[in-house]
């Protein structure tokens, strides 16, 4: 199987964790699995790398790394030509016009020529029965049509949050006829299977394609049992409760203000808050803006309420920053088309949870049932200075089996449960495909006993 998975480690992104375990799934499974993905240094200019992420990618999976990276995020001054130094602006528009005419994306487009060569390569030295493209970014969708072109190779993508769906706005992206809309129409009339994370996302798809729709699945992201504290949790009121967030900090300026804003208010409110901190952790912006932006600035003016932010952590050390909170707070972008993979993480805390979210929110259906979860207010300062008080009480006043309730209702969301099936099903499915083609391919083959004349020259 060829996988087109950028962002499988060690890339600092919240989609390596769901690329790893799909790899390391076919694996299980007895596919050998060749991933394609680009280089530790491009990480490096973008959102990062996280080496512990590569401790439990199986060591059988052969990773190929290409060596595309991002012009827009070099930082090294020294390195630009004269247009770029000289109007960085208008650089960036023409570089994006270019990136959109070999494929229309912006930032990746021109990606598609390599992206192309590798997988043809890839297959000529071992012929892939599978190849399954993660997305974003869509330009892996021209490889997997390539390869489809070239030699049938069936192929199955993983949309996560979709393509024709804004998952943040809930819009449509693109119209049918478009650029955009024309790849996506072409690649879905064709693939296996679809993947996308949530419901509300799939019947997007299955309503703008219907033909299609027997052929959409949902993948929840669920969360890593290794993440999980997996303990009765003890607060010391005494000492100060310690609420923390753990997340990419990809939601707006006021957002996090309105969260801060009802932090505040909920410490001078109440008693149990007064001494408590509010720790943030995980990635601010990428390339040159990697934690040199505006909500750096605002975490910094909140440290006299207790706010301290400790940047990304590295997926090692997860289950212990876990294991000295005691409440979370889940801050979250966008309405019922997004579920977050951080949901099911919270939950597994078995924690109280404040979430800082719309309500009409799919992780809302999520956490839906979990004993210790505040309920959703709304991005509104007052409610969620009740949240915050609410939760307080919870962390300090649950039983130790309620605590183990609350991380029972995550069990079902383990993100190797839910990709061990997610795989077995593709498998299930493509398994025709790969018996019909290797029939085809028997039948075309000379028999033994049969009559070969070479032509030669007419006499």
């Amino acid at each position: 199987m060829i996988y087109l998975a950028i962002g499988f480690p060690p890339a600092a992104k919240s989609c390596a964790y769901r690329m790893r375990e799909t790899a390391n799934q076919f694996i299980n499974q007895g596919w050998d699995v060749t991933v394609v993905t680009i280089a530790q240094e491009s990480w490096e200019r973008d959102s990062g790398v996280d080496l512990t992420l590569l401790e439990q990618v199986d060591p059988r999976i052969e990773i190929v790394e290409l060596p595309l990276v991002r012009e827009d995020l070099e930082t090294d001054i020294s390195l630009y030509d004269e247009a770029r130094a000289l109007n960085p602006n208008a650089w960036v528009t023409r570089l994006r016009r270019r990136q959109m005419e070999p494929f229309p994306e912006p930032n990746f487009g021109d990606w598609r020529g390599d992206l192309e060569q590798a997988v043809l390569r890839i297959h000529k030295e071992h012929p892939a029965d599978l190849l399954l493209a993660s997305c974003v970014p869509y330009v892996n969708l021209a490889a997997a049509w390539k390869l489809w072109e070239e030699a049938k190779v069936p192929y199955a993508v993983d949309f996560r949050d979709g393509w024709s769906i804004d998952v943040i706005e809930g819009l449509e992206s693109f119209s049918r006829d478009s650029a955009e809309g024309r790849w996506e129409q072409k690649i879905l009339d064709h693939a296996v299977s679809l993947w996308v994370v949530n419901d509300p996302i799939a019947e997007h798809y299955r309503t703008r394609y219907p033909d299609f729709a027997d052929r959409v699945h949902v993948v929840r992201n669920g969360y890593d049992a290794d993440s999980s504290p997996g303990k009765a949790h003890k607060p010391d009121p005494e000492r100060g409760l310690t609420f923390g967030y753990l997340g990419t900090v990809n939601f707006t300026v006021p957002h996090l203000e309105t969260v801060l804003n009802a932090w505040r208010a909920a410490r001078e409110k109440e008693p149990l808050l007064a001494n408590a901190t509010f720790e943030v952790r995980g990635h601010i912006g990428n390339g040159s803006g990697r934690e040199a932006n505006r909500h750096a600035e605002v975490l910094k003016q909140a440290e006299v309420d207790g706010v301290r932010f400790g940047g990304p952590a590295a997926k090692a050390e997860v289950a212990s920053i876990y294991a000295r909170w005691d409440a979370m707070v889940l801050i979250l972008i966008g309405g019922r088309y997004v579920t977050s993979g951080k949901v099911y993480e919270y939950m597994a805390t078995g924690l109280p949870i404040v979430s800082a979210h719309v309500v009409e929110h799919d992780a809302s259906n999520v956490l839906e049932g979990h004993p210790l979860w505040t309920g959703a207010v709304g991005i509104d300062e007052e409610g969620l200075t009740e949240s915050f008080i609410k939760a307080a009480h919870m962390a300090v006043e649950t039983s130790d089996e309620v605590h183990a309730e609350a991380m029972a209702h995550a069990d079902q969301f383990t993100r190797e449960a839910l990709m061990t099936t997610a795989v077995k099903n593709l498998v299930d499915e493509v398994t025709p495909l790969r018996a019909e083609k290797k029939k085809d391919t028997a039948e075309a083959a000379p028999h033994a006993g049969d009559s070969i004349v070479a032509e030669g020259p007419s006499q």
